[in-house]
């Protein structure tokens, strides 16, 4: 029974999911098209905002869906402190680090969040100019990135939450 207790987790699922927000991150249209900077802080933020998307959509699902999502953010978390140690920060560096972009993950979160919920296309991008576009004003870049963000917010609203955390993710063409 003691034994038990060391088994490992299966994370496939959890795995996946976080594997398809990256993925939707990464995709070339962000750093031409909506003239994302395809730089270390323009390709994190781009995960910040598919997963913020990804876990606005499935709040309030119950204990074992926050459980799932914190195992996704849990991922999150290890691949962010495993790319600072690959891109070569010192070990006592790391948390400093991972905490701090966990501070980005959960401000703009709630930023972002409550623009998507009052339907504030302008307000969520002011807030994508201030941290998407923090080295110069982006006016038409930022609001056809807000325009995104709706966009996938209601796409990911209308899958159920059994296809979502199965790794079934429907995002839109950016």
């Amino acid at each position: 029974m003691l034994f038990g207790l060391f088994k490992r987790r299966n994370l496939d699922a959890e795995t996946g999911v976080y594997r398809q927000i990256v993925a939707q991150a990464r995709q070339p249209a962000f750093y031409t098209k909506y003239a994302v900077p395809d730089t270390v802080d323009g390709r994190f933020d781009m995960v910040l905002i598919h997963a913020i998307l990804y876990f606005r959509r499935l709040r309030g699902e119950g204990k074992k869906i926050s459980a799932f999502s914190q195992t996704v953010f849990d991922v999150f978390a290890q691949d962010m402190d495993a790319s600072l140690r690959e891109m070569g920060v010192s070990d006592t560096r790391v948390p400093k680090k991972v905490r701090k972009m966990g501070e980005a993950f959960y401000g703009r979160a709630e930023v972002y969040s409550t623009a998507l919920d009052e339907q504030d296309l302008e307000g969520l991008a002011a807030a994508i100019g201030r941290n998407v576009f923090p080295e110069s004003d982006e006016p038409v870049a930022q609001n056809a990135l807000a325009a995104y963000m709706f966009k996938a917010a209601d796409l990911l609203g209308n899958q159920d939450t059994e296809t979502l955390t199965g790794g079934e993710i429907s995002w839109p063409e950016p």
